[in-house]
């Protein structure tokens, strides 16, 4: 079993952290993939399958300028998100080509204390439910000595549970297209260095009548191997590009958002188990978004 057989279920698009830039929080998931960032599947008859639990928690929001906002918040979004990936023997520009679907389950709690003139406001939302339906129709994955690297285009399609009335949504009522790139670098000593970058368009949800910006999403990790572990520190910077558009708009609503914490890669193909990451981010410097905690777990099985 190669490298490329370890890193199989980095099927980086798995559901995440919550549910719209209209809602103060990003719109495909991120935080999803650390060591092995680069690495697709090789080429098989059949494709490969990878599950990832996610759990986000969120107490505070933050505005326009960073500082802690007046509405008080409690925000659960946990998520279990599987994915299957195929590459297949066909070769574009040297690279093979490949596609993959991600199919994402969210239970999602948000509690909110408004302040008013007449008192303090408490609104509650909870869902359990489908989130949107992530496809790549296109992957092309490059691999070398120790140098593995994939250009890749992302479509989220507006599937999930959507209803303007509610607090908060599993689905986000339009449509995403996210030119994607990742790269792994391991060098001859074991160390590892891991990056994934997306930049994510959305198109306007015509129930609310909003779009959001474009956003950078920059996912990375540094680690050395150890025998079957590979042990390090991963994070992400998200950054929105360019403003919301909507009713009530007057800062452009630009989110961000950056986030570190320790990261495990577990690989053994003796012991019969499969390919699992844990990490653990805690995030910080964000504006007009929410700021908390996420752990996130991944299992692969490459048949």
């Amino acid at each position: 079993m190669n490298i490329q057989q370890k890193y199989a279920a980095c099927l980086f698009f798995l559901a995440g952290s919550a549910a719209a830039v209209e809602g103060g929080a990003p719109i495909t998931p991120f935080g999803v993939t650390d060591f092995g960032a680069g690495i697709m599947p090789p080429p098989s008859d059949v494709a490969a399958v990878g599950v990832r639990s996610t759990f986000y928690h969120a107490n505070q929001l933050r505005d326009n300028d960073g500082k802690r906002s007046p509405v008080a918040v409690d925000l659960d979004v946990n998520s279990l998100g599987v994915a299957v990936i195929k590459m297949t023997r066909t070769e574009i520009l040297g690279a093979q080509y490949g596609y993959a679907a991600v199919l994402p389950l969210l239970n999602m709690k948000l509690n909110l204390g408004v302040p008013t003139p007449a008192g303090r406001l408490d609104l509650h939302g909870k869902q359990t439910a489908m989130g949107d339906i992530s496809v790549m129709p296109v992957i092309l994955q490059w691999a070398g000595q120790g140098w593995f690297q994939y250009a890749a285009l992302q479509v989220q399609a507006p599937t999930g549970s959507y209803d303007k009335n509610r607090l908060i949504n599993p689905g986000t009522n339009h449509w995403t297209y996210s030119p994607t790139y990742a790269f792994t670098r391991i060098g001859a000593s074991g160390f590892e260095v891991s990056s994934t970058i997306q930049l994510n368009f959305n198109t306007r949800n015509h129930a609310t009548d909003y779009r959001s910006g474009t956003e950078w999403q920059h996912e990375f990790a540094l680690g050395q191997h150890v025998g079957a572990f590979t042990i390090g520190l991963g994070g992400y910077h998200y950054r929105q590009l360019s403003d919301d558009d909507g009713a009530g708009i007057s800062n452009g609503n630009r989110a961000r958002v950056t986030a570190l914490g320790p990261a495990l890669n577990f690989f053994d193909p003796r012991s019969g188990l499969p390919n699992f990451w844990i990490h653990a981010y805690k995030e910080f410097g964000a504006r007009n978004r929410s700021q908390g905690t996420q752990l996130a777990l991944r299992a692969a099985w490459v048949f």
